[in-house]
């Protein structure tokens, strides 16, 4: 594969997950975690160590914001409800 290729590659993938995640949906962040895999491949071929580098810090990231979306959301308590409790 192409070095050019290797990038229009890793720029769609990225891209996609990108818009995914802006979408309010988990799967950006799933379709990013996925991309560093590419990216740690491109890192190897290339000797470009600082992509390396990148992957393991990035796919980091990524872990956590998968997680935080796949994560139920504590229930949200009013004021009129603490109010509530307060008096009885």
């Amino acid at each position: 594969m192409t070095y050019q290729l290797w990038s229009w590659l890793l720029m769609a993938v990225g891209v996609t997950g990108l818009w995914l995640a802006g979408k309010r949906s988990w799967t950006g962040w799933a379709v990013g975690l996925a991309a560093q895999v590419l990216w740690l491949a491109y890192s190897l071929v290339t000797e470009q160590w600082g992509f390396l580098v990148s992957c393991f810090v990035y796919g980091a990231v990524y872990i956590r914001n998968l997680r935080a979306w796949l994560r139920p959301a504590p229930p949200v308590t009013t004021a009129s409800e603490v109010t509530a409790r307060v008096d009885h």
